[in-house]
């Protein structure tokens, strides 16, 4: 049986470019607000290989004082998923966290 990966990542997606990358986060953006009560602790869930030094990494950009971290391995011990609240003043942070963990390799965006 063969193995599908049909995830699409937000570091997929071109940075700072193109109609259809301000569209996606102006659309993100209005969404984010109109769900969305800020400022506020907002999750942030992600998940990298075990054997990759891609949480680490992800932590390091958490700064604040209020961030918390949960950390989960898959049933298989493949993957981790790490789950991240932290403060947040508006839905600009938010994009810009998801804009600078994009950036990190072999992390999947949920």
């Amino acid at each position: 049986m063969s193995e599908f990966n049909n995830d699409i990542h937000i570091q997929d997606l071109p940075d700072g470019e193109g109609k259809n990358t301000t569209d996606f986060y102006d659309n993100f953006r209005v969404k984010l607000n109109s769900v969305e009560q800020f400022p506020s602790i907002y999750t942030f869930k992600f998940i990298v290989k075990a054997d990759s030094n891609a949480q680490e990494d992800v932590k390091q950009l958490f700064t604040h004082d209020s961030t918390k971290f949960s950390e989960k391995e898959s049933s298989g011990g493949k993957y981790k998923s790490i789950t991240v609240e932290t403060f947040v003043n508006n839905a600009e942070d938010v994009i810009d966290y998801y804009k600078k963990v994009s950036k990190i390799e072999s992390v999947m965006m949920l």
